[in-house]
């Protein structure tokens, strides 16, 4: 039964790709070739239940070992084990993250060089040891908002060495290796060591943990970039073809990606094995559940992952070139935008991780922000973000003229955001970019880009450097977002404690006023009694006398 409202829940937030891959593929350019149709209709059908799957296997499996992981690490006592422990499990949860095979994938795809496991595991290195420093900074209390600072700094630095072709495709990378998986390990984790090790012992330090960890996948591709340009010789060889649906067997598909998955996944059991011995000890009932859901993951991440390889990205590529095809009016790109937007905004209503940012948003400010205003706020948001990402291909732009001024922008916002809402913010840019991002918006960029190219004769930019950048750009979104809705919300709650404060002023005024009136009517009537009783005493001397 909760299999079938996962498939739901699935379903649902698929339409809107599936409206506009009807719309597109059946009514504005029709396929020619009806096996392409076949294609598009198993590539969907393995993605929605796949994914469904893969995240009923990880409530029974993933996230369990996640939060027992976590849990326990107190127990190790030294800093250093924890440290330790937190790289390991943050680099082995987000090798099993699907969005950063589908990213690796693509990658591969487009420059034979770059070897797809190998990325993976550089990736997910880098968000090992910032998982590590993550936890180091609750540890040592470090101020979140000077680290950020640092880091981004340190990046923009970087940036200069890096060989063009890796830079859209570092910040891309940055944000497919947060998601369903590593997130709630990464979570565990840092609300374990917050609530029991940290010196401030507050909920600043349940966030942004998340947001620091997506530094590390940054740094990581800039260095595996400037390696491989060395390895080459100072030149990268040119981007070769995108084509996703050059593989017409599913079969083949499936059986090439079993040995990848089985990677992905079993690390994370065999390294739970000594933690489940030593520490945690689970009844057998209860261990071996955990093993079964392990399958269930994997195969729901195998479905997964051959639906998009078979199908899936061949379509989100095909509407990307559609919209460039010569033989229509120039204007007809423009569209594109368009269709960005919709889908950009789409997609985040219905990200299940956004719903969980809305309510811990609207929990913590006691309802002054409700989840859904955070909801639409980085739907629109993130709407914009995918339009400009398309405007970026279409005109060919270099990618840093768009991130270095958000992310200006963003890093000067931390100087009046509160700690809170600083953590909050770069949680959500880590986030935001989950799974279907990576199964259907990348291949339409990385199609636009290639369609581009082809049209812009040799002068054109190479897939590698125009047609990644979708998910850096859903990525930056939310830090400004969630920043400003924290300003907001800090303004308000200035004014609603200033109105108590004049409000209990006046009160007080007011008390204080009667207070005087009451002794004043108070001492009139004693003088008024002492004089009724000097009276008295004289009228008694008189008649005495």
């Amino acid at each position: 039964m909760k299999y079938f409202n996962t498939l739901k829940e699935v379903f649902i937030s698929s339409l809107p790709l599936a409206a506009v891959i009807i719309i597109v593929c059946g009514f504005v350019a029709p396929m020619e070739n009806a096996y392409d149709y076949v294609k598009l209709a198993v590539g969907y059908l393995g993605v929605v239940v796949g994914q469904a799957l893969f995240l009923n296997g990880l409530d029974i499996s993933i996230l369990p070992i996640g939060k027992l992981v976590g849990s326990s690490l107190i127990r190790l006592k030294k800093a250093l084990f924890i440290i330790i422990v937190g790289f390991l499990f943050g680099l082995l949860a987000t090798v099993a993250e699907p969005a950063l095979w589908v990213l690796a994938k693509q990658t591969h795809m487009i420059m034979e060089g770059v070897n797809a496991m190998l990325f993976v595991w550089v990736l997910s290195t880098g968000i090992g040891l910032f998982v590590g420093f993550s936890l180091f900074r609750i540890l040592k209390d470090l101020n979140i908002k000077i680290v950020f600072a640092v880091f981004y700094i340190v990046i923009f630095i970087v940036v200069i060495f890096v060989p063009e072709q890796f830079i859209a495709l570092a910040f891309d990378g940055s944000g497919a290796t947060t998601g369903d998986v590593s997130v709630p390990f990464i979570l565990a984790l840092g609300l374990g060591i917050s609530a029991t090790m940290s010196k401030s012992k507050t909920n600043e330090d349940t966030f942004g943990i998340i947001g620091l960890a997506s530094v590390g996948p940054i740094l990581a591709v800039f260095i595996y970039g400037i390696v491989l340009k060395g390895v080459y010789g100072g030149v990268i060889p040119p981007a070769g073809l995108y084509n996703p649906g050059a593989v017409e067997h599913l079969g083949e598909i499936i059986l090439d990606n079993m040995g990848g998955v089985a990677l992905a996944l079993f690390p994370i059991v065999i390294v739970f094995l000594p933690f489940q011995l030593f520490l945690i000890k689970l009844s057998k009932r209860e261990f071996i559940k955990i093993l079964l859901g392990t399958l269930v993951v994997y195969v729901g991440l195998l479905i997964f992952l051959s639906g998009i390889d078979f199908g899936f990205a061949f379509a989100g590529k095909y509407i990307g070139e559609v919209f460039l095809d010569a033989a229509r009016p120039g204007w007809f790109k423009w569209l594109l935008l368009l269709v960005g937007f919709v889908l950009g905004a789409a997609i985040t209503l219905s990200e299940p991780a956004v719903t969980v940012l809305g309510e811990q948003l609207e929990e913590i400010t006691n309802g002054h922000i409700t989840k859904m205003s955070i909801r639409i706020t980085l739907a629109i948001g993130i709407g914009f973000a995918a339009l400009i990402c398309m405007v970026k291909i279409l005109t060919q732009i270099n990618i840093l003229w768009f991130l270095i001024p958000l992310y200006a922008i963003a890093l000067i916002m931390l100087k009046f955001s509160s700690r809170l809402f600083v953590g909050l913010a770069f949680d959500s840019g880590g986030v935001t970019g989950g799974a279907l991002t990576s199964a259907f918006l990348t291949p339409l960029t990385l199609g636009t880009a290639q369609a581009v190219a082809a049209s812009a004769g040799p002068g054109a930019q190479s897939v590698l450097i125009n047609g990644f950048g979708i998910i850096a750009f859903i990525s930056v979104t939310p830090l400004i977002a969630v920043q400003a809705l924290g300003i907001i919300y800090d303004i308000r709650l200035s004014k609603t404690r200033k109105l108590i404060t004049e409000a209990e002023a006046a009160e007080l005024e007011e008390l204080a006023a009667l207070a005087a009136q009451a002794g004043k009517t108070e001492t009139r009537d004693v003088q008024k009694k002492e004089t009724n009783e000097e009276s008295f005493i004289m009228e008694v001397k008189d008649r005495h006398e």
